[in-house]
């Protein structure tokens, strides 16, 4: 039944964006899959934890972007301030869905404002109503698609934490390592690489070696199988690819099997969650029926994913081991 719910949910969600014609329908297919495979039963408190934290998530990094860009020393210890805060929320599980949705959300939205000729606006509006309308989305799903009595209300969601040296160990890595990303995605024109940028902060978002290597492996293998998927999908429809009806069809069905997995438990859900995101990004932004098609975009979100995740586990390994032997052994004493 649950994996019903999550189908019915991200195949609505598609047909959604296609027929209200939002900008970022990505959103509303990743939404669904992430707040149904958490939940067994409806629950409007957290839904609407998620939509005030995109408005207040969008409003605050757009607000840091627009005033403090000009004065760069500044707009550095405003975002440094934000992204310690959401990465301190992430270390309760009462907290960690709000914090982890302003470390995604900010850091793309700290991203896409920088550059002149993005329309941040139209962003933050598509973000808030399809945040919105996941709440109908959900609602009609556990309706149509009941959960089990059995089942429980919510599967926790926490970092790991022993004493108080991990506490600000995992707290001081999450923060160093979103800072470094939000700072080198400022300095470089890296405006087409969301993927690359989201898959920085999926991994940090365990907040140990560890747990980070572990989603590193599982990033890759899901963006290649989602990847397939898409280029399946396209390779299927060929010349009825604009075909609005048939798209919707052969993209829910490409959806099912990594629906499926999302009831499968951590490992699964891991690889379906990152199979969904590259199955998704590409076929609902770079595609003009007739004029361009995915195939390019799909190769480049696995090479930008796969150099990103490299990268980033490479930096976390120095950090972690860096923030240990440096700085928190000495307090251990």
């Amino acid at each position: 039944m649950k994996t019903l719910r999550i189908w019915f949910g991200c195949s609505l969600g598609l047909a959604l964006s296609i027929i209200f014609g939002w900008s970022y329908g990505f959103f509303a297919i990743m939404l669904p899959l992430f707040v149904l495979g958490k939940l067994e039963r409806f629950n409007l408190p957290m839904l609407l934890m998620v939509v005030a934290s995109a408005i207040g998530t969008t409003l605050l990094a757009t607000f840091l972007i627009e005033l403090l860009q000009p004065f760069p020393v500044l707009m550095v210890i405003g975002v440094g301030v934000m992204m310690l805060a959401n990465c301190i929320a992430m270390m309760k599980p009462q907290t960690y869905l709000f914090g982890f949705m302003g470390l995604l959300v900010g850091s793309i939205v700290l991203n896409f404002a920088s550059y002149d000729f993005f329309d941040i606006e139209d962003f933050n509006v598509n973000l808030w109503v399809i945040t919105l309308a996941n709440i109908a989305i959900c609602a009609l799903a556990f309706w149509l698609f009941p959960a089990d009595e059995k089942d429980v209300g919510l599967s926790e969601m926490s970092t790991p934490v022993k004493q108080d040296i991990d506490y600000i160990a995992q707290v001081a890595l999450g923060w160093v390592v979103s800072m470094a990303a939000f700072i080198v995605f400022q300095v470089a024109d890296l405006y087409d690489s969301l993927s690359a940028l989201a898959s920085i902060i999926i991994i940090i978002a365990p907040m140990t070696l560890a747990g980070s290597m572990a989603v590193a492996k599982v990033r890759i293998i899901g963006t290649g199988l989602g990847c397939i998927a898409g280029l399946a999908v396209q390779l299927t429809l060929g010349n009825w690819f604009g075909h609005g009806i048939l798209y919707w069809l052969a993209f829910t069905i490409a959806m099912g099997p990594f629906c499926h997995w999302q009831t499968k438990g951590q490992i699964k859900s891991a690889i379906a969650f990152s199979a969904m995101s590259a199955l998704s990004v590409p076929l609902t932004t770079a595609v003009i029926p007739e004029q361009k098609d995915a195939f390019f975009s799909i190769l480049y979100r696995f090479s930008s994913i796969f150099i990103s995740v490299t990268m980033t586990v490479m930096l976390i390994w120095v950090v972690h081991h860096g923030i240990r032997h440096q700085l928190l052994k000495p307090i251990g004493k």
